[in-house]
């Protein structure tokens, strides 16, 4: 094969702009099918880069459907509801009979043997257990929910104060403090997570626990 000289592919155009189109990179290919994109885009009246998809102009105007006011007071009133049905949550649960060790609730034993099985002559780690599964019941979406948002965040804030209890007394205990460190990591971004898509549930949360947010 002979390849085609440079007076022959200036007398042809179509070996031209074949030979022009070879001799292109993937990048400047790119760049050029991104510019012809764009003049078409404009020969139609379109901008000449497409908008993102939740672009919001400049120019719009902001219209505030609450004022400042407004909004504290609807702030405060949900404060004391969210206060009142905790409330009623704790009552409830204070009702029922008294937790005993080992899941041995709801059954029919005589008082001496209820004696034995009371929280009170359990270990640490089960009383912090039973703390846990208490808070937890109070954020529950439904029976037995131990997944959700709110239900997580108190998980981690019954871990988070046990440690924050090791470390009074163990101060140069560094690989505690490096696991609390991600405890507070993982509790910030569920917060921020329930911000963004439950702010009722976050709110609720955030005031029941006394968090700093």
């Amino acid at each position: 094969l002979i390849s085609p000289t440079s007076s022959t592919i200036s007398q042809s155009p179509l070996l031209q702009q074949q030979y022009r189109y070879k001799s292109l990179t993937k990048t400047k290919r790119r760049q050029r099918d991104k510019m012809a994109e764009r003049e078409r885009r404009v020969a139609a009246g379109l901008p000449a880069k497409p908008r993102p998809p939740k672009y919001i102009p400049k120019d719009l105007p902001v219209i505030n459907a609450m004022t400042r006011l407004d909004r504290d007071d609807e702030s405060v009133s949900f404060d004391v509801a969210s206060a009142v049905e905790m409330k009623e949550k704790i009552t409830t649960q204070n009702e029922q009979e008294d937790t005993l060790r080992f899941g041995f609730d709801g059954l029919v034993m005589s008082d001496r043997v209820r004696k034995l099985l009371d929280l009170q002559n359990g270990s640490q780690k089960e009383v912090v257990s039973s703390q846990k599964r208490r808070g937890m019941e109070l954020f529950q979406l439904r029976e037995g929910d131990t997944g959700s948002s709110a239900v997580q965040v108190v998980a981690l804030t019954t871990r988070i104060q046990q440690l924050q209890t090791h470390m009074a007394r163990h101060k140069k205990d560094n690989s505690t403090k490096r696991g609390l460190d991600a405890l507070y990591v993982r509790r910030r971004k569920v917060l921020d997570y329930m911000e963004r898509k439950d702010f009722e549930s976050y709110r609720k949360v955030v005031k029941s626990l006394g968090l700093a947010r």
